[in-house]
């Protein structure tokens, strides 16, 4: 990749197109306000500064900053005191959500012969990192939403604990019924691990850091290298957010005093079984335990072991016990009026808590942020004023599960419903190229910013080197069409972050943003090793990449903020969603396929003769064949969808000079749109059509997500019906922009 892009020679983009002399305005910008927008942006940019971005860190990674610490209230407070001393309207917003700690933790392996292997469930303090010594303030090693329990059994190991895992698993004839299972960390999302589990039978689950997914496999471990060492634990929390995050006992409504709480007891998002997160060091003697059948190849680690199924004949005893205590969150809030569109808001957020000192996560993007802020207030001072309100948000509590802003999000839900324009997020940040996700009509609203980027690296702008990144990534089959569509296609969003109820819940237009992908790291993730020596030494070491962060942001709030004609752009989206359409067509075919072969090999005894009773394996059921479904109202919903985006691409090249502030409105929309108050199949706080994390991924994206999931879990009877559904938010879509196009056109 480095040669690659060091071959290249590249001019320095700017804000403008040129043709002749006469520059193309800013999409969305008439030409007078073009110009100005350009010189302050400009401006603008030449302002962050890395040192500061660096001492910024250094001071909010300086102690551990978990939800209900008194660093985090600290922290929350200097935040505050900085967005005040930048000019800024700023306040704290506190809110009292669910948050568990651990009031005890056992875990030990019970031989035959009655001796016992007990774990030592810490990381150890290292001379040469200053803050890893912390003890008194860091919290032990756990996750947070695991149920209290004390269940004793056998060890079955299910490599990433996915619902693939279980079906090889189940082929073979291992069952987890009654057993602790041990998975790993990677694959899926760690909460999706104890909710399979659960669903298999089994009573508790353990989760470790295999070294061949972040540790010595990959790269030296810390402190020699960025990589996970031996006693390294990756903590996180398992409550089952793809029902819904935040609060557990408050869901979709504000975590404010008075508000009736779900007990305990009837909080379906709280796993079902007891589970913990362990290093490989302790994971060794466990694995170690193991008998049963040799793991297939795509089970094994890098741990020197033969890795087995199990069960053990040794036994695990899990014993856990958790403090059910609400906490206070401390959500950092600063808003800058709008001068001509008060009531039309641009936001932006990165949240300040860490599971332990975070300085990777989540420091490395709000240290970004708040020299963002630093800019805006120096614009400020200088006459500039944006034209809509623009809202910089330190979120609290998103670590456990996404808390400050879920809660924020629906207090505030129906002032957002009207007001809010678009949602730009941040959270970790590293070194190498700019990485975008999130809703489809920005694509090109972001290329446009990022060609205004310089790379600190390479010095071509952030937008080229993306691009070439894509290009070299790219397999022979798409390589064309990265090389030639205007736009790069970003991947719909997923969770994981903060933008999760903007986007998801209400139906606002986000971007989830950052740098990375040429810094080895993720061994020191979730663990007392993210911190200001660890980041300094193996990440962005001199903030060169923090300054680009806070450069690409601050520039995209400006933008936005101050474009006379909201700047989405929609035949992206239509070419978007109808490749979605293909993917959940593909998935149909693709499973009635498969199972139509297993039932041939079945038919042909292929299967039968596998069936080894000495070994358990079992000859699968032969499976009815996945329907023929009826995509007609999807398909005529795009087909309507990409010529409504069509002409009002036409209609806004010639008359956004003059559009009617109606439009501004309409366009706010455009997310909402695609909202269905029902949500989704037995999650109905996830009301977005077009995207949502995966029942079983967790983090990753599902698109069209009522379609995929339906024909993946096999309720055949149901996918027409969710056909239907998105077909019609597609076609709500379809009509907006009709609409919007005739207020262009004057009609």
């Amino acid at each position: 990749m480095r040669k690659l892009l060091a071959g290249v020679t590249l001019f320095c983009t700017s804000a403008f197109a040129f043709q002749g002399t006469a520059p193309v305005p800013l999409r969305g910008y008439t030409p007078e306000h073009s110009a100005s927008e350009v010189s302050w942006e400009q401006k603008y940019r030449a302002i962050p500064e890395a040192d500061r971005i660096k001492e910024t860190m250094r001071r909010l990674a300086l102690r551990p900053h978990h939800v209900g610490s008194v660093y985090d209230k600290d922290n929350a407070d200097w935040l505050l005191a900085q967005l005040k001393a930048y000019g800024l309207d700023a306040r704290i917003e506190e809110f009292t959500t669910l948050f568990p700690t651990p009031k005890s933790r056992k875990l030990e392996l019970i031989r035959p012969d009655g001796t016992k292997f007990i774990p030592k469930l810490e990381e150890s303090a290292l001379k040469i990192d200053p803050t890893s010594g912390q003890k008194d303030e860091q919290l032990p090693t756990y996750n947070a939403f695991s149920r209290d329990g004390d269940v004793t059994a056998p060890l079955v190991y299910v490599n990433y604990g996915a619902p693939t895992d279980y079906e090889q698993l189940e082929a073979m004839g291992v069952s987890v019924k009654g057993a602790i299972v041990i998975a790993r960390y990677g694959q899926t999302w760690r909460g999706i691990k104890p909710k399979l589990a659960a669903e298999k039978g089994a009573i508790g689950c353990l989760i470790y850091s295999d070294p061949k997914d972040d540790g010595y496999y990959v790269g030296d471990g810390y402190p020699e290298g960025p990589m996970r060492p031996a006693d390294g634990v990756q903590r996180g929390s398992v409550m089952d957010m793809p029902v819904y995050p935040g609060d557990p006992q408050t869901p979709g409504v504000g975590a404010k005093p008075g508000v009736t709480l779900i007990p305990l007891d009837k909080v379906d998002t709280i796993t079902k079984v007891p589970v913990m997160p362990i290093s490989y060091e302790d994971a060794l003697p466990l694995l170690k335990s193991l008998g049963g059948e040799l793991v297939p190849e795509n089970f094994r680690g890098a741990l020197p072991i033969t890795y087995h199924t199990g069960p053990s004949i040794a036994k695990a005893h899990l014993a856990l016990a958790f403090n059910w205590d609400r906490k206070t969150l401390y959500n950092v809030i600063a808003t800058i009026p709008g001068a001509t569109l008060p009531d039309q808001w641009v936001i932006r957020g990165n949240h300040h808590d860490g599971w332990v000192n975070g300085a990777g996560d989540p420091v490395s993007g709000a240290s970004a942020e708040l020299d963002e802020a630093r800019g805006l207030g120096e614009l400020l001072k200088q006459g500039w004023k944006p034209a809509r309100t623009i809202i910089y948000a330190f979120w609290d509590g998103e670590e456990p599960a996404l808390l400050g802003s879920t809660e924020w999000v629906e207090f505030h839900a129906e002032e957002l419903s009207k007001h809010a324009v678009a949602y730009f997020n941040s959270d970790g940040n590293g070194r190498g190229y700019f990485r975008a996700e999130g809703s489809h009509q920005l694509e090109n609203f972001v290329d446009s910013v990022t060609k205004d980027i310089t790379d600190p690296e390479t010095k071509m702008s952030a937008y080229k080197r993306e691009h070439l990144v894509a290009i070299a990534r790219a397999t022979p089959d798409t390589r064309a069409e990265v090389r030639s569509r205007a736009d790069t296609r970003m991947p719909a969003l997923g969770s994981g972050s903060d933008y999760t109820a903007f986007i998801h819940h209400l139906g606002i237009s986000s971007i989830n943003m950052g740098f990375g992908g040429e810094d080895q790291g993720g061994g020191q993730y979730h663990s007392i090793y993210d911190d200001f020596y660890w980041y300094t030494h193996f990440s962005d070491t001199d903030m060169s990449y923090g300054k680009a962060l806070a450069q690409t942001a601050g520039t995209m709030m400006m933008r936005m903020a101050d474009a006379d004609v909201i700047p989405f752009q929609f035949t992206d989206l239509a070419d978007t969603f109808k490749v979605y359409t293909n993917e959940v067509k593909r998935l149909a075919d693709t499973m009635r396929a498969q199972i139509k072969e297993h039932n041939t090999q079945i038919g042909e005894g292929t299967y039968a003769a596998l069936a080894d009773p000495k070994k358990k394996r079992v000859t699968p059921p032969v499976e009815a064949l996945t329907p023929y479904f009826n995509f007609a109202p999807l398909d005529q919903a795009i087909d309507d969808l990409s010529l409504a985006a069509s002409e009002y691409d036409k209609a806004f090249a010639a008359h956004a000079a003059t559009a009617p502030a109606g439009l501004n409105l309409q366009l706010i929309q455009s997310e909402r749109v695609l909202l269905d108050p029902g949500g989704l199949p037995s999650r109905p706080w996830f009301q977005n059509m077009t995207y949502a994390p995966g029942f079983y991924t967790g983090y990753g994206v599902k698109t069209f997500p009522a379609i995929r999931e339906t024909i993946e879990q096999k309720q055949y009877a149901t996918v027409d019906t969710q056909i239907s559904r998105v077909a019609a938010a597609v076609k709500r879509e379809a009509e907006l922009l009709k609409s919007a196009t005739k207020t262009l056109n004057g009609n």
